[in-house]
């Protein structure tokens, strides 16, 4: 049978079969009275409709006074005080707004950045970053075991270590990426935007500043106690800031570079994260924060040839050379080692960091940050017995 017919013959079957079943069935019961009376009480569709009407009409009403509200109230507040300015000329043409502040009302407190006269706040460069990571070899366990047996010896000394071996790229990480206060540690990087600035052309060592009321800081270095409006270039002002740890020349170098703005916008140039200026000198409270391993990172790159010329690096060192703090990292040293270097010392913190050159050529990085009971003097040992470790072990 050709396929057309057979399909037609098909439909023909069921249709045939459906009317049969539709002729051979029974109607249903009546029903009964008890379905009956059911049905009577059901909702009828009429009552349906008219509650849907209801809602309806409330819906409307609703809609139509909000609408009324906005047109009574909002509508012409806004036409007044924004779209009308857009078109007619302001009775107070001296009056300026600043939509900026409206956008972004924290700015004026809360930025790192500084562009065209706006500030803004900006995270870490990450792809193209100024400075150099540190090349990580093989973690030091041994040597970290060492200093961690000592330090059940000070129970209230919480520690950060950060070593790194120039040779092989070997390192020591104890709480190396955990955030302390830096004190005066905080004066590395200011020193290092202060060259990149020189190298930028902004400013130069021979610019001299006057030493006002506004600068005067307590706290460590001479300066305080200068007369006023004595005056001072850069090279005098970063010699003291290291050598002295000079809170008021600190405060006069980040002044003349563009303020901690300047700053924090460098270190993020440099790709910190951790690295935060949030106050003047001294910064008793510890508002200024870094970590060990941030700090190492900044050390390394003072010799990177594309971060600072070799004039620039020659200043710096000889500035760390002749830090006059040396009761720290610099105690557990042996004879014969020289190390440039910066401390740090507020109530609660105490820290080191610098690059160690052995007289058998070994050469690496070493920071060490220690949160402490108010000034408690076992900060200190801890910081001494744990540079005496390291440097038995780095020059073995």
């Amino acid at each position: 049978m050709p396929e057309l017919a057979r399909k037609y013959e098909e439909r023909y079957y069921y249709r045939e079969s459906f009317q049969y079943a539709k002729s051979t069935l029974k109607p249903l019961p009546q029903q009964t009275e008890k379905n009956s009376h059911h049905h009577i009480h059901r909702q009828s569709p009429k009552r349906n409709d008219a509650k849907i009407k209801r809602n309806q009409l409330i819906s409307k009403v609703i809609s139509m006074s909000f609408l009324l509200a906005m047109g009574l109230f909002v509508l012409p507040v806004g036409f007044k005080n924004i779209t009308k300015s857009m078109f007619t000329k302001s009775p107070y043409p001296s009056v300026k707004t600043d939509y900026s502040k409206i956008v972004f009302p924290t700015q004026n407190y809360l930025h790192n950045n500084w562009f065209m006269g706006e500030f803004s706040l900006s995270g870490a460069e990450t792809k193209k970053p100024a400075m150099l990571p540190l090349s990580e070899g093989v973690e030091l366990t041994d040597l970290e075991n060492q200093i961690k047996n000592i330090m059940p010896m000070y129970p209230s000394i919480h520690p950060a270590v950060f070593v790194w071996d120039y040779e092989t790229g070997n390192y020591v990480d104890i709480n190396a990426s955990e955030t302390f206060s830096a004190a005066s540690i905080i004066k590395i990087p200011v020193l290092l935007q202060l060259f990149r600035s020189i190298e930028n052309n902004q400013v130069s060592l021979y610019d001299e500043m006057p030493l006002t009321e506004y600068y005067r800081s307590e706290g460590s270095g001479d300066l305080q106690f200068r007369a006023a409006n004595s005056r001072y270039t850069l090279d005098q002002l970063a010699r003291v800031m290291i050598t002295h740890s000079d809170n008021s020349a600190t405060n006069m170098i980040m002044s003349q570079i563009g303020s901690m703005t300047d700053v924090n916008q460098g270190i993020r140039d440099w790709g910190l994260t951790h690295t935060q200026v949030h106050n003047w000198l001294p910064d008793l409270a510890g508002t200024n924060f870094t970590t060990a391993r941030d700090l190492a990172r900044m050390l390394y790159n003072i010799e990177n040839p594309d971060f600072l010329s070799a004039e620039s690096r020659e200043k710096i060192f000889d500035y760390m050379g002749h830090v006059k703090n040396n009761r720290l990292i610099q105690a557990g040293l042996g004879s014969g080692a020289s190390f440039l270097h910066k401390t740090g010392d507020i109530g609660k913190m105490l820290g080191d960091a610098g690059i160690v050159f052995a007289p058998n050529g070994k050469k690496y990085i070493v920071v060490i940050l220690a949160n402490r009971p108010y000034n408690s003097p076992l900060g200190k040992d801890f910081i001494v017995k744990a540079s005496e470790i390291i440097y038995n072990y780095m020059v073995r």
